[in-house]
C-alpha cells in the first residue's frame, strides 16, 4: 500500500509559521512593531543587571566535597602559635555535621589541588602559615551546596581568627576560572610607598563594601631582622678572621650536614647534622654568646666582635608583565554573589584616596596601564574574565549579524531588502 504524504500546507509547522510569519512579511507596520518589541525586550533584559534582578556572574558556584581554610599569621609568628590557631579552627570544624574529616598543614602548604594550580597556594610555606583541608560529606547525601556550607562556617572561623590577629580565608574550589581570587585589585604606580598606601586604602574600601569577605593583600608585615656586622678591626686585634665568625654562625644556625654516615648498604647518604639545642639559639642574646677560637687559643664571644643592628626585612616586590604591582584580593559571600556590584561605582571612592601632588588616580577594567608614571587601580579576577567573555561574545554576535546581512544582500542583490 503506497503511503500518501500530506501537502506541505497541511503540516502543523507550516500552519504555525503561516499564522505568525505571514503578517510580518506582508505588513510593514506589523514588521516594524515586531522589531520594536524585540528591541524593547533586549533593552529590558539588559536593565535586569542594573536592577539586580539577575546577578551577572561568569559561572555559578560549584558543589564540591571539599574546601580549604588558609591561615596567615603576622610575620615572625612561631610555628607553635600558628599551630594553636589551626587546631582551634579544626576543633570547631570537627563539631559540624557537614564535615567528615580534616587535615592540618602547619608551616607548609596542603597537597597541590586546583586551588594550588590557579592561586599558587602550593607555594606557601613558613612558620606563620597553615592550611586546613576540609572534606565534606558527599554532595549526594546533603541538600546544601558546598558554597552555602562555606558561608555558614565562615563567621565562626573569622571570629576565632580575630582572637589571634590572624587573616583567615575560607577558599572554595573555583568552578573553572583561573584567577587569584574572585576580586583582585592591581595597584600600579611610580612610587613604592605610595602604591602600598593606595593598596591599604583599597582594602579599607573593600571592607566597607557589602558582601565582600576574606580581604587580603600580597604584602608582608614589617618584620625585624638582626644583622651581625663584623668589626674587622676588633677581630684583627683578637686574632680572629672575619670568615671564621661567619662560618661559626652559619654552622650553628643552618642545621646543615657536616659529614655523611658511611653505610655501604644505604641507597642515599645519611647526613650528620651538628645543631644547637633550640633553647641555645632562641634569642639574639643566645646567638651572640657563641664563641670562636682566636689564634692565641682563647674563646672569644661573637658579641665582642660584631655590631648587632636591627633593621626591617626587605619585602617581596611583585611584577606583572615587568610592571611593579601590589595585589589586593577578596571574595564574595552574601545576597549578591557577583563581583560586578562590588566593583562598579568604585571610581568616586578611589578618587578620595590621598595622592602626592601632581598625580591622579586612574581606574581600569581591561588591559594594563601602558606606563607607570601615574597611579592606577586595575580590577582583575573573575570580573575581568566576565568582561572579556561578554566583549568577545558581542563581537562574535555582531560578526554573525553582518555575515547574515551579506548573505541576504547576495541573494536578493539589493542593499535595501534586508531592511524592508
Amino acid at each position: 500500500m503506497e503511503k500518501v504524504e500530506k501537502p506541505l500546507e497541511d503540516t502543523l509547522i507550516y500552519k504555525f509559521y503561516d499564522k505568525f510569519e505571514r503578517p510580518l512579511i506582508e505588513h510593514k507596520g506589523k514588521r516594524w512593531m515586531f522589531l520594536g518589541l524585540t528591541f524593547f525586550l533586549l533593552i529590558g533584559s539588559m536593565l535586569l543587571f542594573f536592577t539586580k534582578s539577575v546577578a551577572v556572574k561568569m559561572l555559578p558556584f560549584d558543589n564540591k566535597n571539599e574546601f580549604q581554610v588558609v591561615i596567615d599569621m603576622p610575620e615572625g609568628t612561631t610555628l607553635e602559635r600558628t599551630g594553636v590557631v589551626a587546631q582551634e579552627i579544626s576543633q570547631y570544624l570537627a563539631t559540624r555535621p557537614e564535615v567528615v574529616n580534616y587535615q592540618n598543614y602547619v608551616g607548609t602548604s596542603a597537597p597541590i589541588t586546583f586551588n594550588g594550580l590557579v592561586r599558587h597556594y602550593d607555594l606557601r610555606g613558613g612558620s606563620n602559615m597553615a592550611d586546613i583541608q576540609v572534606n565534606l560529606i558527599d554532595k549526594g547525601e546533603r541538600s546544601a551546596q558546598s558554597h552555602d556550607i562555606a558561608k555558614l562556617l565562615r563567621p565562626e572561623i573569622q571570629r576565632i581568627a580575630s582572637k589571634y590577629d590572624a587573616n583567615v580565608k575560607v577558599v572554595e574550589v573555583p568552578p573553572g576560572l583561573p584567577v587569584l581570587s574572585t576580586i583582585v585589585a592591581e595597584v600600579y604606580g611610580p612610587d613604592y610607598d605610595t602604591r602600598m598606601q593606595i593598596a591599604d586604602n583599597v582594602q579599607d574600601i573593600l571592607k566597607n563594601t557589602q558582601d565582600v569577605v576574606d580581604i587580603d593583600w600580597m604584602v608582608e608585615a614589617n618584620e625585624t631582622e638582626y644583622q651581625f656586622v663584623i668589626d674587622r678591626e676588633k677581630a684583627m686585634l683578637y686574632g680572629v678572621a672575619p670568615q671564621q665568625i661567619a662560618y661559626t654562625m652559619h654552622m650553628a644556625l643552618s642545621n646543615r650536614p657536616i659529614a655523611n654516615l658511611y653505610d655501604e648498604n644505604a641507597v642515599q647518604q645519611v647526613g650528620l647534622v651538628l645543631a644547637l639545642d633550640e633553647k641555645e639559639k632562641s634569642t639574639i642574646t643566645d646567638i651572640a654568646q657563641l664563641k670562636v677560637k682566636s689564634q692565641q687559643g682563647n674563646m672569644i664571644p661573637i658579641s665582642d666582635l660584631v655590631d648587632i643592628q636591627p633593621v626591617t626585612s626587605a619585602k617581596s616586590i611583585y611584577r606583572k608583565n615587568r610592571k611593579r604591582v601590589v595585589y589586593v584580593m577578596a571574595d564574595m559571600a552574601g545576597e549578591l554573589e557577583s563581583p560586578a556590584y562590588a566593583i562598579l561605582g568604585m571610581e568616586e571612592k578611589l578618587k578620595e584616596i590621598p595622592l602626592p601632588q601632581g598625580y591622579e588616580m586612574n581606574e581600569m577594567y581591561l588591559g594594563q596601564p601602558e606606563y607607570e608614571d601615574d597611579f592606577t587601580v586595575k580590577w582583575d579576577g573573575e570580573w575581568q574574565i566576565t568582561l572579556e567573555v561578554f566583549r568577545d561574545l558581542g563581537i562574535a554576535f555582531m560578526g554573525a549579524i553582518i555575515l547574515i546581512y551579506i548573505l541576504i544582500v547576495g541573494w536578493f542583490r539589493t542593499l535595501k531588502r534586508p531592511w524592508s
